[in-house]
């Protein structure tokens, strides 16, 4: 199996949205996008692609490191997994010499027996010794059909199962070392997780096993309420996420780190403020 770690990618990364290409193309060689090291994009929306949209793809690979980061694997779901789909996204690594594949840690499915049905949200897994025992079994799957570890992303989440008998932090890190996989490590939904369900982010991060970030996730959210944070990628990031982010690198050293922004996209120049602004934090912790 393939070792994966941080080292197949560095300093800051651009989520890639379609709107974007044609922007990226045009500013490519100059300075003020020269903080894009590497794009990341979801593998459900480009394998079997064709006509423009793989040209654009093909380009792209040529010059930019690319990480796939998936939307549907239904890691905590109960259908089996859908191992086709796997299948599919091993050859897209294998194609594009894409080195790196991460996932939520939470399920989007409906079903079981073979029958399931995609629910377009991405929801919480239950903080359990049989859900540790469960999403681990498909972890391990995932991983032998794909030849190589993934890593598992930290999900924002609205509801927590009553039957948890753990707290989030001591789920992550039991599935990490049981499955033997890597840290997809989101700041901004630890962010939002800590003010929805009241507990210490900073806390929460130090306990973090730091060895096995690969990369992570700076994102902006809603303010629905005083204490309900909605994980929305449509706004810019605000100050107490960039202030984890910074105490993430003093603790962990500055991991590779994307900037996600799906929703009321701008202009490329207006996102590069918050791509050049992580490369300036990554900066003052390198040296």
């Amino acid at each position: 199996m393939t070792d994966t770690n941080q080292s197949v990618i560095r300093g800051t990364g651009l989520g890639l949205k379609r709107e974007l290409i044609p922007q990226i193309q045009a500013a490519f060689g100059d300075p003020t996008i020269s903080n894009i090291s590497f794009l990341e994009l979801a593998p459900e929306n480009w394998i079997a692609i064709g006509g423009k949209a793989v040209k654009q793809l093909d380009w792209l690979a040529e010059r930019y490191p690319i990480v796939c980061h998936g939307l549907c694997l239904s890691l905590g779901g109960l259908a089996p997994l859908n191992t086709h789909f796997l299948l599919q996204v091993k050859k897209f690594l294998q194609q594009y010499s894409i080195p790196l594949y991460t996932e939520h840690l939470s399920y989007s499915t409906d079903g079981y027996n073979g029958q399931q049905g995609y629910l377009y949200d991405l929801l919480p897994i239950p903080f359990t010794e049989e859900a540790i025992y469960h999403v681990v079994q498909r972890i391990r799957e995932t991983q032998d059909i794909l030849g190589q570890r993934i890593a598992i992303e930290n999900a924002s989440y609205y509801v927590q199962a009553p039957i948890s008998s753990m707290d989030e932090l001591t789920f992550i890190k039991a599935v990490l070392v049981e499955a033997d996989c890597l840290l997809h490590l989101d700041i901004n939904n630890l962010y939002v997780n800590s003010v929805n369900f009241g507990f210490d982010a900073h806390v929460f991060l130090k306990g973090i096993p730091g060895e096995r970030i690969v990369y992570s996730h700076m994102a902006g959210h809603y303010q629905q309420a005083p204490n309900l944070l909605i994980d929305t990628h449509g706004t810019e990031i605000i100050s107490p996420v960039w202030t984890l982010l910074e105490e993430a690198y003093e603790l962990f050293g500055p991991f590779p780190t994307c900037l996600e922004r799906d929703n009321n996209i701008p202009p490329l120049p207006t996102l590069m403020h918050e791509v050049d602004k992580i490369a300036d934090i990554q900066n003052k912790y390198r040296s």
